[in-house]
């Protein structure tokens, strides 16, 4: 069985036991989240889609940990006029172990 979630404007496709890094969450580590914004669930042989989203299903989670992604650099140029800037970013996260989803 897996579901499609939205979290952090972004859609995740999530099966029970998942480990999933969604954008920073507000809560603490260890504490249960609730993922309400359920766009498709499927057991293999039915599927239900939402419109946009599906009513009285959850994804249920644990927070695992938080963190920062990789560093990427950025860097911009504009040739000819002595212009370069370079910069990075890490972006934050939070881990998820996915542990029940219901329909």
């Amino acid at each position: 069985m897996f579901a499609v979630i939205e979290s952090g404007g972004k859609q995740h496709k999530v099966a029970k036991g998942d480990y999933l890094r969604v954008e920073l969450l507000s809560v603490e580590e260890g504490s249960k989240v609730e993922f309400d914004k359920i766009l498709l669930i499927s057991d293999g042989k039915d599927s239900k889609v939402g419109t946009p989203f599906l009513k009285k299903a959850k994804v249920t989670g644990k927070v695992v940990r938080h963190g920062k992604s990789d560093k990427i650099k950025v860097f911009k140029m504009k040739r000819r006029k002595d212009y370069r800037r370079t910069y990075g970013h890490r972006q934050n996260f939070t881990e998820v172990l996915i542990e029940a989803i219901s329909s």
